[in-house]
């Protein structure tokens, strides 16, 4: 059975909002991989990640009656400040759960956009089973961050519009991947529309669930559940509903240092002019530093996200000093 009908249905009721983030180049990276690399500035996206167009997606297919409740979410940030983005456009209230070691920026600006912020402890509290309480006690719709087939299908039209930007018979596409929203929304909308692509799925060392899910066969857990700058991209386990998704269209998943994160971030900042968070930058960190496990003369990155603290984008930039364009 098709998933372009759910797709093409959450994209309809996305155009008239989401911006249309575009693919990027650079020569001086091109030639640092040795191959044409194309960035999908998803960090230009509203509320600075591509987590705006799942929860749109959800909260624009939702029963009005539930809608007028209000939603409850849980994040480090960015699917935060998404929904609370989509919450204020389509007039609902917005309870939002994060971690109390998210960057404040993200915390401070899900304040901004209206939202509720409950703060929990990453490492000993269950955002999963706060969710769940808070929803039945306050009569709250959950909006999960990426275990949600109207989420997934608005992740997805980042998907559709790769497709429409590029038209090389044969190309790579590399995904960060947290809980997989994101990277199989990317992989349905490719497998139909690009069957001839392969996709896939970033993290960050430590946090390889996915990587190890996919060789094993089963979801894997993590060991830990913070500790990392990629914040953005650290969840307990691959959904549900996408593990399926990510076993039957993607390809092997790839695992990169922190180090490699960071300094992919300073060089999309010299050679791009974009301003990516650690989570945000671990596709292109992978084409840059891991060329070898890739086969195509084409790969596109998705910049997921562009939420980062001062600290930690100067903590990048200070890596080493930069080759210029």
């Amino acid at each position: 059975m098709s998933n372009l009908p759910l797709i093409h249905a959450a994209y309809g009721r996305l155009k008239p909002v989401v911006r249309k983030t575009p693919l990027l180049s650079a020569p001086f990276l091109d030639a640092l991989a040795g191959r044409k690399i194309l960035v999908k500035a998803e960090c230009l996206q509203h509320t600075g990640s591509f987590k705006f167009r799942g929860a749109y997606a959800a909260l624009s297919n939702m029963d009005a009656a539930k809608l007028k409740r209000g939603v409850i979410a849980y994040s480090s940030g960015n699917h935060a400040q998404g929904v609370a983005l989509a919450a204020r456009m389509l007039g609902a209230s917005a309870t939002i759960i994060m971690p109390a070691d998210a960057p404040v920026s993200k915390i401070e600006n899900t304040k901004a956009l209206g939202a509720e912020v409950v703060l929990y402890a990453r490492a000993t509290e269950d955002r999963d089973e706060i969710g769940a309480r808070l929803s039945e006690a306050r009569g709250l719709t959950l909006v999960k961050p990426f275990d949600d087939a109207q989420v997934i299908a608005g992740q997805a039209s980042v998907g559709l519009e790769i497709a429409a930007q590029c038209e090389a018979d044969m190309v790579e596409v590399l995904v960060p991947c947290g809980g997989g929203g994101l990277t199989s929304g990317v992989a349905l909308a490719l497998a139909e529309t690009r069957p001839n692509w392969r996709v896939y799925p970033v993290e960050p060392e430590g946090f390889d669930d996915v990587a190890r899910s996919l060789v094993s066969g089963k979801r894997e857990k993590n060991t830990r559940r913070d500790g990392s700058v990629c914040d953005a991209i650290i969840t307990p386990v691959v959904g549900e509903i996408t593990f399926p998704i990510l076993q039957k269209h993607c390809a092997s998943g790839l695992v990169v240092s922190e180090d490699e994160a960071l300094a992919a971030m300073a060089l999309a900042f010299a050679h791009l002019k974009l301003v990516i968070e650690p989570g945000g930058a671990v596709a292109l960190a992978a084409v840059l530093f891991h060329g070898e496990k890739l086969r195509a003369d084409t790969v596109i990155v998705v910049a997921s996200g562009g939420n980062v603290d001062v600290d930690m984008f100067c903590r990048a930039l200070g890596k080493g000093a930069l080759p210029q364009s």
